[in-house]
């Protein structure tokens, strides 16, 4: 095979690296994959989603905080009475006016666990809108690069069309001429409407996974298109497994956010233990209290009635009905429930980038084949065509190999990217953007 497309990622045209980082000339409408990309990390609904619950997570965090602070609360009231009959009944007028605090000064540690546990549950938000940002580039990739395929298939299904026209129309010289039989001469005319069919299918394939990438963006630009790289220089070189795997396990934020959730889980564990201790709060409080005597003003009721005080108070569980027991166990059945998600985590991470590696050999593998299969069948379509121009060979035998150029021809469209998101996905585990 030629040195030139024997690597499947030198032979693969329109393909990620210039489309991410090359220079096409675009128009104002065309979109490279990292604009894309990019667009989709601040647009995509569940990205959208995600930083409103990050948000969520560090409100809740400050609240904690600010939990080991006093808290301060003014107090008022004005109260009418009736009481009595005659003389000694009537209305009165009492009222009061106070300010409260109170602070926590021992809680076994429960406020300081508290804080440590929201700040965790912010560094989890955090990791999870990295999750769902690397889930919404893959699937932004895998809907570029299918649309890349259908515009190809569309160059391809356009040539077809346009050869099937140039064999009519010489069919139909050659039939007038009485060299060809009206059977063989519907049978062009037939593969000329096929090609034409599959023209239009094509485009409407395009459009529609056009669509598609939209969604993904939340974009409704009707303008909207992609643009298309000019090259691309790819060895195509595979990184071995053992390597992406140790990179992938140190990188990825879903590994990350499982080892967080086992920290979150054990300062539960500390909250439930905490609990189950002595609680000391310092409160005080200010205020005065006046009533309608008319033989003392109200100002002077408040400052003979003004009083001052602070206490503290001591609380300690004796018996809760096995309450902090319960709250302690389950707190220990959820730290082991988060260490088996983590190695559940580790497990699915490293099979899945396992069947990326299998995927990516497999794919060049299949490219390779769909290549030779492709180059060949085309020169065998070329010869037949000649022969067919030529008056050597029956319609029937340029039909049967055009139909076996199609099938050789789509099966190289699908290898060629097949091999490219197969890559693209696993080098994405170890990273790479």
């Amino acid at each position: 095979m030629n040195p030139r497309i024997r690597h499947w990622g030198a032979a693969i045209l329109l393909l990620l690296f210039t489309a991410v980082h090359g220079q096409e000339s675009v128009s104002m409408s065309s979109w490279r994959l990292k604009d894309c990309i990019d667009y989709a990390r601040e647009h995509n609904i569940q990205v959208s989603t995600q930083k409103l619950n990050t948000q969520i997570a560090g409100e809740q965090y400050l609240l904690t905080r600010a939990a080991i602070l006093p808290d301060l609360y003014g107090s008022a009231n004005q109260n009418l009475r009736h009481s009595g009959d005659g003389s000694n009944g009537g209305f009165s007028t009492n009222g009061s006016l106070g300010l409260n605090s109170s602070m926590a000064l021992y809680r076994g540690g429960y406020l300081r666990d508290d804080i440590q546990e929201r700040n965790l549950e912010v560094q989890s938000a955090n990791l999870n809108l990295l999750t769902i940002i690397n889930d919404i580039t893959v699937q932004v990739t895998q809907a570029f690069l299918t649309i890349l395929m259908d515009k190809e298939s569309i160059i391809y299904a356009r040539d077809l069309a346009s050869t099937s026209q140039a064999q009519f129309n010489r069919a139909q010289q050659i039939f007038q001429a009485g060299s060809l039989s009206r059977k063989e001469l519907l049978q062009t005319q037939a593969q000329l409407a096929q090609d034409q069919y599959n023209l239009t299918s094509a485009i409407s394939i395009e459009r529609r996974d056009r669509i598609s990438l939209k969604q993904l963006l939340q974009l409704t630009d009707t303008a909207f298109d992609i643009a298309i790289p000019d090259t691309i220089v790819n060895s195509g070189i595979v990184t071995p497994f053992e390597k992406v795997k140790s990179t992938a396990l140190s990188i990825r934020p879903e590994i990350k956010n499982a080892e967080v959730n086992v920290d979150i889980a054990l300062k539960e564990l500390d909250k439930a233990k905490a609990a189950a201790k002595p609680s000391l709060n310092l409160g005080g409080g200010i205020g005065s209290s006046y009533t309608d005597d008319p033989a003392t003003s109200v100002t002077r009721q408040l400052d003979n009635n003004f009083y001052q005080q602070v206490g503290l108070t001591l609380s300690v569980p004796i018996f809760t009905k096995r309450v902090n027991r319960t709250n302690i166990n389950v707190a220990k059945i959820g730290v082991e429930q988060s260490k088996l998600n983590l190695g559940n985590t580790q497990t699915v991470l490293e099979l899945n980038i396992e069947r990326a590696y299998v995927n990516v050999v497999n794919a060049q593998a299949q490219y390779d084949a769909a290549v030779t299969q492709v180059s060949s069948a085309k020169e065998v379509y070329n010869i037949v065509n000649e022969e067919l121009r030529i008056g050597s060979i029956p319609v029937i035998n340029m039909i049967v190999q055009r139909n076996q150029y199609m099938q050789a021809l789509q099966n190289y469209l699908s290898a060629k990217y097949n091999a490219a998101l197969a890559m693209r996905i696993y080098e994405f585990y170890m990273g790479v953007r």
